[in-house]
């Protein structure tokens, strides 16, 4: 498996890029989240990458971020989904903003993105809805707590993690704290001190 490729760019377009490993030619697939941060031609550039191997023919898809790779993976996981809409999915929505919608059940909005209808929004929501934590932890809480708050809760139930408590007690807490706290009192430093606290008592 090729698991990620470094080196020069040789040529691009919104779907797909050109990349020169070591006088290889790599024609890697990528989503627009990752044509936006390509550099210019001529210059270097590392992507994770993902082999999809048919009996005809192979595919590498490339990500500029794990992230976008994890969800990738996720995606075509789901029945009826290949890579062609799965990259579709992450050129259309964040993959936090994916992961909220298959949290809160949104499939009008999931159904808003090309190539996804309300029965594919569906089954997403139903096959996905218990694993997007795993790439968005901050996506529990959109919607419920000011998106302000939403980056320092994930940080800091990935802290109480490190520090041996489970993850949904932890996930929990730091949501009632999130919720009950003034914005401004919202950052990393005083939800794990507080949620340690309650998580000790």
């Amino acid at each position: 498996m090729i698991a990620s490729l470094n080196g020069v760019l040789k040529d691009v377009s919104v779907t797909e890029i050109l990349l020169d490993v070591n006088g290889v030619g790599y024609q890697i697939f990528i989503p627009m989240s990752t044509y936006d941060k390509v550099p210019r031609v001529g210059e270097r550039i590392e992507l994770l990458t993902y082999l999809q191997v048919l009996d005809d023919d192979m595919r590498l898809y490339g990500f500029y971020s794990a992230q976008e790779k994890d969800l990738f993976k996720m995606l075509i996981s789901v029945t009826g989904i290949g890579p062609k809409l799965a990259l579709n999915v992450l050129s259309s929505i964040t993959p936090e903003s994916f992961c909220a919608a298959v949290r809160n059940a949104d499939s009008k909005l999931l159904s808003k993105i090309n190539g996804i209808g309300k029965k594919t929004a569906d089954r997403m929501v139903l096959e996905l809805r218990s694993k997007v934590l795993s790439i968005s932890p901050a996506s529990a809480f959109q919607g419920k707590i000011p998106d302000s708050a939403a980056k320092s809760a994930e940080d800091s139930i990935l802290a109480l993690v490190q520090l041996g408590f489970k993850y949904e007690s932890a996930a929990k807490t730091v949501h009632e704290l999130a919720k009950s706290l003034p914005p401004a009192e919202c950052n990393s430093e005083n939800l794990i001190r507080s949620a340690l606290k309650i998580l000790n008592s």
